[in-house]
């Protein structure tokens, strides 16, 4: 079993910028993938970033390079920088591991709060 723990969610000011942190534990489990997934109230879950094994990162195309995800391997974690944060980026955002043999876990989310 795998567990995730985001932190680092919080109330900004537009233009802020807040870093999430997402640590996984647990059994042992070879991470094929992390990622970063938001879902804002009446909406569903998007996609923001994702980091491979590999290092290969994918972002969301409306991003328009505000957030940066990177990982520490040694530590399982994985992380999202987001800068130039808007309204618009308000979401509980949820920390995804997806293991080498297609399991995947959730992380139990962290809520960002973009408002003046």
């Amino acid at each position: 079993q795998v567990q995730l723990v985001e932190s680092g969610g919080g109330l900004v000011q537009p233009g802020g910028s807040l870093r999430l942190s997402c640590a996984a534990s647990g059994s042992r489990f070879r991470i094929n993938a992390m990622g970063w997934y938001r879902q804002a109230p009446g909406k569903e879950r998007e996609m923001v970033a994702r980091i491979f094994d590999s290092g290969t990162t994918i972002y969301a195309d409306f991003l328009k390079d505000r957030f940066t995800i990177s990982r520490d391997n040694a530590k399982n974690t994985v992380y999202l920088q987001m800068n130039s944060l808007k309204p618009e980026d308000t979401a509980v955002y949820y920390c995804k591991l997806t293991t080498y043999n297609n399991l995947i876990y959730w992380g139990k989310g962290t809520l960002v709060t973009v408002s003046s």
